[in-house]
């Protein structure tokens, strides 16, 4: 503390002393970063390196500060952040924060953003932020949905409008409807960040040349367009890999199956494989399933297990007998396999249908609802006047 007390004196001195000069052109030349420093004398420099030090230091103490006490940021996260920013007075950052403020970020997404991408409270709010928010806003992105995407794809940021971000979106809408269009701005951003030229263009010759339909490619850029971040190589290895587990790659099912095996969905693939063993399903049931509804390999463990349970200890369905129907486990438990088994329960209850096994479970689940109260309720109302309140869950079953 002496030493450095006496450092700031003779910095001060200096200040004032005919060497200032000397010390303030050495002091410009350190900070610009003057390739040939080395003429003057290494005295000079070493003070100037002290007197840099102290002012660095002062500074990186009041972003912190800032990052904290502004942006709502933890002590941890601040000292991170401050790595990639350093604020010399609050006036720019403030105008940053405000600017997002009045444009529908909450106070969560603006830290997020800070935290993730701080070089932001440095930015121009009217000239760098600005225009690519009119930008969205007038491609119909509601403000919500804008601040969500940004908040989560932090390179949007920095990114160009005119070289980057609205030539991928011409490119998307040649393929996609502004609805669709928004849908991959909301789901993956990072599109736009990145560009189509780098992944997405060459994924989708990929798909081409693969003989998917474009209506199957655009489908999948719609709803999965995180597919669209692999590699080429790797997404014909995939694409392959579905050829040779039977798909029809004219059928939207392909692309369905693409997905389930991409990524991190690989992992959950192998998770549902083997719950379906444990409930007696064998590889080919597996497969087969898979190649009807590829969905079924890609739902939550919970999901999965209430399903199979209700179906199997509850109604008495073979499990071999989901294989061969494997969309039904995609349906809510709440909202239809219990209001629709509850009827069927009812009625074999009644004697009006002859065991669950002629009970078939695609003609039960799988209609859409009019159909469904036609078939099993209207059918029978008259024998049971309380069967619409049955499926409604305003009367609950009773085993006899």
């Amino acid at each position: 503390m002496v030493l450095l007390s006496k450092l700031k004196v003779v910095t001060l001195r200096l200040c004032y002393s005919p060497s200032s000069c000397i010390v303030a052109s050495t002091f410009k030349r350190f900070v610009v970063g003057d390739v040939k420093p080395s003429h003057f004398p290494l005295q000079n420099l070493l003070l100037c390196r002290h007197f840099t030090s102290e002012i660095s230091e002062t500074h990186h103490d009041f972003t912190v500060n800032y990052l904290i006490n502004s942006c709502g940021l933890s002590p941890e996260g601040a000292i991170s952040a401050s790595k990639w920013v350093k604020l010399r007075s609050p006036k720019r950052a403030d105008s940053v924060l405000s600017f997002l403020r009045n444009h529908g970020f909450s106070e969560t997404q603006i830290s997020s953003i800070v935290r993730n991408h701080s070089p932001v409270l440095n930015s121009n709010p009217e000239k760098t932020l600005l225009p690519k928010l009119e930008f969205f806003a007038s491609l119909g992105v509601s403000k919500g949905d804008l601040a969500k995407a940004l908040a989560y794809g932090l390179k949007l940021l920095s990114t160009s409008l005119e070289k980057r971000i609205a030539p991928t979106y011409d490119c998307l809408r040649s393929l996609l409807s502004q609805k669709n269009v928004i849908s991959v701005l909301r789901r993956s951003s990072w599109i736009f960040a990145e560009g189509h030229s780098k992944k997405v263009a060459p994924n989708i010759e990929v798909l081409k040349k693969s003989g998917i339909p474009q209506s199957c490619i655009s489908h999948l850029l719609a709803y999965h367009p995180e597919v669209f971040m692999r590699k080429p190589k790797e997404l014909g290895g995939l694409v392959d890999e579905v050829k040779q587990m039977g798909f029809n790659l004219q059928k939207s099912n392909s692309v369905l199956a693409i997905y389930a095996l991409c990524g991190n969905n690989r992992s959950v693939w192998n998770r549902s494989c083997q719950l379906y063993k444990r409930w007696g399903w064998s590889e080919d049931d597996v497969l087969s399933a898979f190649r009807r509804h590829p969905r079924c390999m890609t739902m939550s463990e919970k999901k999965l297990m209430l399903a199979m349970d209700f179906l199997v200890n509850e109604m008495g369905w073979s499990s071999k007998m989901i294989a061969k129907r494997p969309l039904v486990l995609h349906y809510s438990l709440e909202k239809r396999l219990v209001p629709r088994c509850s009827v069927a329960k009812v009625l074999l209850l009644k004697g009006l249908i002859k065991g669950i096994e002629n009970v078939n479970l695609s003609s039960l689940l799988e209609p859409v609802e009019k159909c469904f109260l036609e078939r099993f309720v209207a059918r029978y109302i008259n024998e049971v006047p309380q069967l619409l309140s049955v499926c409604q869950g305003r009367v609950e079953v009773q085993d006899d």
